[in-house]
C-alpha cells in the first residue's frame, strides 16, 4: 500500500527544508571567510569554498551537503518507495532553490551524491568514482557533474532497477539544468577550473 497523501507532503516540506541549509554560506561565515556568493563563481557549494584556500571547510561543506542528501533518504526508508522517491526529490530541490537564498542555491551535485549513496550504495560508489576520474583528468568540477549525470541512471538500472534509473534521470535533469552558465562557458572554453584560490567561474 502506498503512502496516504498527508504523509507524502509532510515528507516533501521537511526534505526540502533540510535540503535548503546552505551549508557553505553559513561555514564560510562562521569561519570568517565572508560571503561566499561574492567569491569565485558566487556558488554557495564545496567546490567554490574551495577557491578561498580553506580546504577543510571545502570538505567540511562537501560532507554537510552530502549528509543533507543520505539524511533525507534514510530517515525516510521506514515508509516506503513512494516517501523515498519524494525525500529524494525535495532534498535536492531545497539544495538547489532555497527559500532563505532567493531560491538560487548550490549546484546540487554533492546532495545528489548522498541521495545516490542512500539509495543504493553501488550506485552511489560509481558515481562518486565517475566524478573524481573526469575530475582529475580535465580539472573541471562541472565537466564532472555533467558526465557523473549522464552516466548515473545507467549504474542505476545496473545495481538496481527500472524505478531508480527512472528517479535518477530525473535528479540528473535538475543537476544539468542548473548547469547551464558551466555548459556555455565549456563550450567557450572559458570555464574556470579546479584550483585552490582565486578563479571566477
Amino acid at each position: 500500500m502506498g503512502a496516504d497523501p498527508a504523509t507524502l507532503a509532510i515528507t516533501a516540506v521537511l526534505a526540502y527544508l533540510l535540503g535548503s541549509l546552505p551549508s557553505g554560506l553559513v561555514l564560510t561565515r562562521l569561519a570568517g571567510a565572508g560571503d561566499i556568493r561574492r567569491i569565485g563563481s558566487g556558488n554557495i557549494g564545496a567546490t567554490n569554498v574551495l577557491r578561498t584556500g580553506r580546504i577543510g571547510l571545502a570538505a567540511l561543506t562537501l560532507l554537510l551537503d552530502l549528509g543533507k542528501g543520505a539524511v533525507a533518504v534514510l530517515l525516510a526508508q521506514r515508509f516506503g518507495t513512494g516517501v523515498i522517491f519524494v525525500a529524494a526529490t525535495a532534498v535536492l530541490i531545497g539544495h538547489l532553490f532555497p527559500v532563505w537564498l532567493r531560491f538560487n542555491g548550490g549546484k546540487g551535485v554533492a546532495t545528489a551524491g548522498g541521495v545516490f549513496l542512500a539509495l543504493c550504495w553501488p550506485m552511489g560508489l560509481a558515481a562518486l568514482a565517475t566524478w573524481l576520474a573526469i575530475a582529475i583528468t580535465t580539472r573541471y568540477s562541472s565537466l564532472s557533474a555533467l558526465g557523473t549525470a549522464i552516466l548515473v541512471p545507467l549504474y542505476a538500472w545496473f545495481f538496481a532497477d527500472g524505478r531508480l534509473a527512472l528517479l535518477t534521470i530525473g535528479l540528473a535533469l535538475l543537476v544539468v539544468l542548473r548547469h547551464r552558465g558551466n555548459i556555455r562557458r565549456l563550450l567557450r572554453g572559458e570555464e574556470s577550473k579546479i584550483q585552490l584560490s582565486g578563479g571566477k567561474s
